[in-house]
């Protein structure tokens, strides 16, 4: 399996590194999601004054740590995230993630918009690359403050912010990357558990936002699939109006234009540009599927409810 497979290198990278170590978990308690948990683990062990968590299927520079921590004292920051290169590889990948990835940006905008936004709601953290104060850590209850949310990185960021402490999130496309799924099972089962139980954490406006939720969820997919439905329609011969074929056409050119220029920009092949409806209709699946499942969230072989 891949947890035996991990358990290899790492305990195969300890014995050549006297620094490293290889901890056993104790069961997994109630209300704690895996992660979490993992992570408070290492933390009780480790004697640094500077804390990283990353995640397993990860890939790192030389340099990641010496920059990373550099940029933290310059920053004087108390939580530093890196965010990463998304390694596309197969079709569903390159077609799926810009999706995803877009309708985040929408959401957070870049990471200066993130750093500079004096609300809480708009703090985030790439969970696949965090440094923390160990100080500023403990007093904010740590790992066990997120226990039981999905959204965990998020989270912990906002606790941190919301606790007076400096949060920083920084690109480092050379320094981090990772190939989050190798699949289109994988896509749909590993963006469904955060799109909307992790999606409550993050939408701002209370009550109200989070009642609109399923709405602002849905309605990117359905806006980029509607004037393509429009156009099978009319080809099928199912009366439209010239206007609207008229619209649906200037939609279509204007939002194949927008996805090219966009894989371009990633190093992507711009052909994928031509296949958006079919991205934005997976889209739509996950985050339907999401918000049938509310809160509840299987992952890994288990099944928790995010809190």
């Amino acid at each position: 399996t891949s947890l035996a497979k991990l358990r290899h290198i790492a305990r195969k990278a300890a014995a050549s590194d006297r620094r490293l170590r290889v901890v056993r978990n104790a069961p997994l308690p109630d209300g704690w999601f895996g992660k979490q948990w993992a992570c408070a683990t290492g933390a009780k062990v480790a004697h640094g004054e500077i804390l990283r968590f990353t995640d397993a299927d990860t890939v790192h520079a030389p340099d990641l740590v010496t920059r990373s921590v550099n940029a933290m004292r310059r920053t004087a920051a108390d939580l530093f995230s890196v965010a990463g290169r998304q390694e596309l590889g197969g079709f569903w990948e390159k077609l799926v993630q810009p999706q995803m990835f877009t309708v985040l940006s929408m959401r957070y905008g870049g990471t200066e918009s993130v750093n500079q936004s004096p609300r809480v709601g708009n703090k985030i953290a790439n969970g696949q690359c965090i440094f923390v104060r160990r100080a500023s850590y403990d007093a904010i209850g740590g790992h066990g403050s997120v226990r039981s949310s999905v959204a965990e990185d998020l989270l912990l960021a906002q606790r941190f912010f919301a606790a007076r402490k400096r949060v920083v999130l920084m690109l480092g496309v050379k320094q981090l990357s990772t190939r989050m799924y190798a699949s289109l099972s994988e896509i749909v089962t590993g963006w469904r558990k955060n799109a909307f139980a992790g999606g409550l954490d993050a939408v701002p406006f209370g009550k109200i936002g989070r009642s609109i939720l399923p709405l602002a969820l849905l309605l990117p997919p359905l806006l980029e699939l509607l004037p393509p439905l429009a156009l099978v329609l009319w080809a099928l011969g199912m009366g439209t109006a010239s206007n609207t074929i008229l619209w649906a056409l200037i939609s279509c050119a204007a939002t194949l234009l927008w996805w090219i220029v966009v894989y371009v920009t990633i190093g992507e092949n711009p052909l994928y540009a031509l296949a958006y409806p079919l991205g934005a209709l997976v889209l739509l699946y996950i985050f339907f599927t999401a918000v049938i499942r509310g809160r509840r969230v299987t992952w890994k072989g288990r099944t928790y409810i995010s809190q």
